[in-house]
């Protein structure tokens, strides 16, 4: 295994100093809100209820501002006032593509930025978030692998920027009204920048919030987590998040998913499939998403399409394969597959009986599509030259 693969978690990717003063309530777990409003006064017996109403002011109508929070005594919301806070990431830029699609840039904890996208379609609306700043795997296709890893998120910023976007769809119900159930935001991708399952607690607990059904109460079917294939977590996931899993796939031999998701070294293509063979609730109405971005002359061709299904195949895997038009950025060291291409692939898999939709490209004009995402101020300038180095790919 080569000494240089990005491929274990970076132990210093917490904040560097925390924010200081009162407490963020956005990001806690019922439990944890409990003990927090415990720990600054509130009596203990009125505690679980307490926990219930403020969560429902925060999650179901979008609330910030405890003066607000009209069932709660004048003189209880004043306390909460002077212990707590309710904040969610802040907008920097809001792009809109000719087609729809959103991109926000939003500031954190220390002045880092990461990118959220909004993706409108005639049947759903899908948010892509995410869970680090930078990403530390480096997949040589990927902008967002090109910026180093700074840290992880924490679970407030992570639904925060589900929070966000609802904020700026203007999406939240009003106390009183009748519930409208046609959303805006019904669908969650965590396909943004970084590795979701390199953190993991703290996207499971943000995640669990957006399920809560007396708040965000998006289904777990409608949440999918991308992952490059961080084997000893593929289990975990399903036990204790529940949603889709979808795996950032690209390659059918090990030779080549090495160089375009070096994650591959430390768990190989063969122990990847074992542990989705063994997904729990994996099943024909819960399938496996293999993506597959298409690149020209890399990973497009007929044998691969074969080798593909070969291997799902013979796991016996319950899965649809998205074929992904690889998105250019300055500097890629790769080329996008022509349309035929990507068709006469597609046919062969669809013809051995799988789905194999070939994604439309979203945003491309904002940088918002899949693998582009890069935080403009993390961003490392790199040439041509460099990228193909560092992907291995010099003298090709």
């Amino acid at each position: 295994m080569s000494p240089k693969a990005p491929i274990t978690q970076d132990v210093m990717t917490i904040p560097r100093k925390l924010p200081e003063g009162k407490v963020n309530l956005v990001g806690l777990t019922r439990d944890q809100l409990r003990a927090t409003l415990i720990e600054h006064g509130t009596p203990e017996k009125q505690a679980k209820m307490r926990t219930g109403q403020i969560w429902q002011w925060i999650y179901q109508w979008g609330v910030r501002d405890f003066a607000l929070m009209t069932n709660l005594a004048k003189a209880y919301r004043a306390q909460l006032a002077d212990s707590f806070v309710i904040e969610i990431p802040e907008v920097v830029t809001r792009q809109v593509s000719e087609d729809g699609t959103r991109k926000y840039l939003c500031r954190i904890a220390g002045g880092h930025e990461v990118e959220v996208v909004y993706i409108p379609e005639e049947d759903r609306g899908t948010l892509c978030i995410s869970s680090q700043v930078g990403c530390t795997l480096t997949c040589s296709f990927c902008h967002t692998g090109t910026q180093k890893l700074v840290r992880n998120l924490t679970a407030a910023e992570i639904v925060g920027q589900v929070m966000m976007a609802r904020d700026d769809l203007e999406e939240w119900p009003t106390p009183g009204a009748p519930k409208d159930e046609t959303r805006l935001l019904s669908n969650i991708v965590l396909m943004g920048m970084g590795e979701p399952l390199y953190n993991f607690e703290n996207v499971r607990d943000a995640i669990k919030i957006a399920m809560d059904p007396e708040g965000i109460s998006l289904s777990r079917r409608r949440i999918t987590l991308s992952t490059s294939g961080v084997v000893p977590e593929i289990a975990r996931t399903a036990e204790e998040i529940g949603c889709l899993l979808a795996i950032s796939f690209h390659a059918t031999t090990d030779e080549t998913r090495d160089v375009l998701v070096p994650i591959n070294k430390r768990w190989n293509i063969e122990e990847l499939l074992q542990a989705l063979a063994s997904y729990p609730n994996v099943s024909n109405s819960e399938r496996i998403t293999f993506e597959y971005v298409m690149l020209d002359g890399v990973n497009d061709s007929d044998e691969d399409a074969h080798r593909l299904i070969d291997h799902i195949k013979r796991h016996k895997i319950p899965a649809k394969i998205n074929l992904i038009p690889f998105n250019e950025w300055p500097g890629a060291p790769y080329k996008r597959s022509s349309n035929n291409r990507i068709r006469a692939f597609a046919n062969i898999i669809y013809q051995a009986g799988y789905a194999s939709p070939i994604r439309k490209t979203r945003g491309e004009d904002i940088m918002a599509a899949c693998g582009q995402l890069k935080s403009a101020t993390e961003r490392a300038r790199k040439s041509r030259k460099q990228i193909e180095a560092e992907a291995g790919l010099s003298g090709s």
